[in-house]
């Protein structure tokens, strides 16, 4: 179902998938080589992908089943613009779909591909989990119009795990089973459960970092009943009373060291590693930790999963940050193997395997009876996220800026709050400043 060919996307906007910087030294380098093939069966498809975003093992069923052979390239956004813009891109490309729907349809370099769904016999309109809904964009507002990709799968990553054991050895009563607890409460419980010796932490109460810090905050502030970015999402307003709840809340959490951050760094770099060691009480990491939770008998038969917290007097709101997933280049040139292997990866044996690991909640609503449910506890963890299901809904992202780019402004300033050196009203203004310039430079390279 090959779709008509369209104008060219001009060089600026390309340009400004990466900063220009970024951009000049990717093109002074030669084209980079992807496939020759165009269109039909029994072709060459070429994947920008991460290493563990699909096996060797995979890449071989997938020539055996389909007849087609995937080549891949690592992801990096360099190597991306100097693809595109050399005229050779990949035909299907990793992307974050909390994040980067807005920012590559407002350019133009991603393909709708409404068309390929609605005579696709595999991935069925009314079988699209909800979370596919951040792969939409109709201009001006993420969740709704054309889709521009699809999730592998995902979680609620406002939602946390907790270790029951921890809670029992610090006396602290463990939150309710699928009612949430204020982020107030949370906060206090971290404090609580956190252990120090020798001035050192020895036990994280609680890890609240979210997938970045900037769709952290636009969520909190969601939850908090406003919205981090303006109407037209050219700007941020962290003096806002919404914005500035959760700033001075995910500040707070910060300065009481209760969990990793900036100021803190947890030594294994993320979550995982040290909620298996016993050594974090609370992992706001949503329903895939399970997937290295259930490695370890004991300790998931002590663990827990719980509903995203709200603020008093707040909505209740459980978003996914990520949604990570695949889109389609508008000059692709193999795009009908590529929505075969599209369909395949997102739809049949892969997403299969993926949704019986627990790794993930599928994105078909068709595989959730996949879901882990054999032992007891996983049953209790499928109770709390099924019931958690009915609280999503999508946060909209600016289309002005890649999210890297604003968590490094507030990695930049957020520190100095952080130790108490700097008031959280003088970091709101300066985020304000950073984050609005950033933003200011995005509109005016769509525009």
């Amino acid at each position: 179902m090959q779709t008509h060919a369209r104008a060219p996307v001009s060089r600026r906007r390309f340009l400004a998938l990466g900063g220009t910087a970024a951009a000049t030294a990717a093109l002074g380098g030669c084209a980079l080589p992807v496939s020759g093939s165009v269109g039909g069966p029994g072709e060459t498809v070429t994947l920008m992908t991460k290493a563990d975003d699909i096996s060797t093992d995979l890449l071989a069923q997938a020539h055996k089943e389909l007849g087609i052979r995937i080549n891949t390239v690592r992801y990096d956004i360099t190597k991306l613009i100097a693809m595109m813009t050399s005229g050779n891109p990949p035909d299907l490309v990793r992307g974050v779909g909390a994040v980067d729907t807005p920012y590559l349809a407002a350019r133009g370099v991603a393909e709708n591909l409404d068309p390929y769904f609605a005579g696709s016999g595999v991935l069925k309109a009314d079988d699209l989990d909800p979370v596919n809904d951040l792969w939409r964009y109709d201009g001006r507002t993420q969740g709704k119009g054309p889709r521009y990709g699809m999730a592998k799968d995902f979680s609620q990553d406002s939602m946390y795990w907790y270790d029951t054991a921890l809670f029992d050895s610090a006396g602290v009563d463990p939150p309710p089973e699928t009612e949430p607890v204020t982020f107030e409460e949370w906060l206090d419980k971290a404090k609580r459960l956190t252990r120090t010796s020798k001035g050192q932490t020895t036990v994280f109460g609680g890890s609240y970092n979210g997938l970045g810090a900037s769709t952290l905050l636009s969520g909190l502030t969601a939850s908090a009943g406003g919205s981090l970015f303006s109407a037209d999402f050219s700007r941020v307003d962290f003096t806002a009373p919404e914005a500035r709840k959760a700033l001075d809340w995910y500040i707070e959490l910060c300065r009481a060291k209760a969990g990793p951050s900036l100021i803190q760094p947890d030594p294994n770099g993320w979550d995982g590693p040290t909620y298996q060691a016993r050594r974090m009480a609370m992992s706001n990491s949503g329903y895939w930790l399970g997937g290295l939770i259930n490695t370890d008998k004991k300790l998931a038969a002590v663990s827990r999963l719980a509903p995203a917290p709200v603020f008093a007097g707040g909505p209740r709101i459980s978003s996914c940050q990520g949604a990570t997933g695949m889109w389609m280049p508008r000059k692709a040139r193999n795009k009908d193997a590529a929505w075969r292997v599209f369909e395949w990866f997102f739809g049949e044996a892969p997403a299969k395997a993926r949704a019986s690991g627990g790794w993930g909640i599928p994105t078909l609503k068709s595989l959730r009876t996949l879901m882990p449910h054999q032992e007891s506890y996983q049953e209790d963890v499928l109770k709390v996220q099924q019931a958690e299901l009915k609280h999503f809904s999508v946060i909209s992202f600016t289309p002005y800026a890649r999210t890297d780019a604003l968590d490094a402004l507030f990695n930049q300033a957020a520190p100095a709050a952080m130790r108490g050196e700097m008031s959280v009203d003088t970091l709101a203004r300066r985020l304000n400043s950073t984050m609005n310039e950033q933003l200011k430079r995005g509109k005016e390279q769509v525009g």
